[in-house]
């Protein structure tokens, strides 16, 4: 199912550095990742055209239109933007803009904005842009934090010490992305976790209530996102349940269709959580460089296994 963002103008022209020419809309909608260069379709072509897209004219447009006459030129741009799903037409390398343009947008409520940057380096940035806007997206209850580099973002139950080990692992020179809640983006294969706005910096600790990390910690304390690489799933200790205790199974959480590798943690008195998923991270580091400590600890009890019997 196609995502529709609705993004304010301005934001939109601020966000991107571009100057508006003309607009009679309060607001963007967009739907597709890809811009859109309309050379065939100056030419006459339209077949296979999507009008969803944003509209970009560079030099090489420019100098095509400069070459018809006025009669045509308009009859080309008035087909153009007869298709009014347009979101809008952007002109690069700041060039001029022609009447003929300018006129038809008005009749086609279409908004013509403006950038100073070249062609090839204003769609780059456009198309990464809208790539984040448009990403698949959820909400995740839990806290994200930057441990050792690695993105680990932390689930479980209400109350089960989520928000207290983010604030140990924070003392231990880690840094807190968000905490509650987390806004995770899918970004091509990438998981993209953010903090909402609202309640960024912001930790809850039950008995204390709502504090802001950065104000107490300084502003290494924090970090704006990070990439979800490790989820660490605290739950509450269950005498009757059989847990990992060697490490060479591997479990998975999906999220978003992408499947980030996961522990699962018992909690009980006594348990120092922050140094567990310190543990855990520098595991899933030594891992990601091809070392399996449970691996090699097998290899190593088979040697003296055949060294014993032969």
């Amino acid at each position: 199912m196609e995502k529709t963002v609705t993004i304010p103008l301005q934001k939109f022209c601020e966000d991107n550095a571009l100057e508006i020419i003309w607009a009679n809309r309060q607001n963007i909608f967009l739907t597709s990742y890809s811009i859109t260069r309309p050379g065939l379709e100056l030419s006459g072509f339209f077949e296979g055209f999507d009008s969803r897209r944003i509209i970009v004219l560079g030099k090489t447009e420019d100098l095509f239109l400069s070459s018809m006459d006025e009669k045509l030129q308009n009859e080309r741009i008035k087909k153009l933007l007869s298709y009014k799903e347009i979101p809008c037409i952007i002109v690069a390398r700041d060039m001029p803009i022609t009447n003929a343009l300018k006129q038809q947008a008005i009749e086609a409520n279409c908004p013509i904005l403006r950038s100073k940057k070249i062609t090839s380096v204003l769609m780059n940035d456009l198309f990464y842009y809208l790539n984040i806007l448009l990403a698949p997206q959820t909400n995740v209850h839990g806290v994200l934090m930057d441990v050792s580099g690695v993105g680990v973002l932390i689930i479980g139950n209400s109350g089960i010490g989520k928000s207290e080990t983010a604030i140990e692992l924070i003392k231990r020179g880690h840094r807190l992305v968000t905490d509650d809640n987390v806004l995770i983006k899918r970004i091509s294969k990438r998981l993209v976790g953010y903090a909402p706005e609202r309640i960024q910096h912001f930790l809850e600790l039950r008995g204390i209530g709502i504090i802001n990390v950065k104000e107490m910690y300084g502003s290494g304390s924090i970090l704006m996102q990070k990439d979800v690489k490790l989820v660490i799933e605290l739950e509450a200790w269950q005498a009757d349940k059989e847990y990992e205790r060697l490490g060479n199974k591997t479990i998975y959480h999906d999220i978003l269709g992408v499947k980030v590798m996961k522990y699962i943690i018992p909690v009980k008195p006594g348990r120092n959580l922050s140094i567990i998923i310190e543990s855990a991270t520098r595991n899933y580091i030594a891992q990601s460089f091809g070392y399996n400590s449970a691996q090699d600890l097998l290899e190593k009890t088979m040697m003296q296994f055949q060294e014993k019997n032969f």
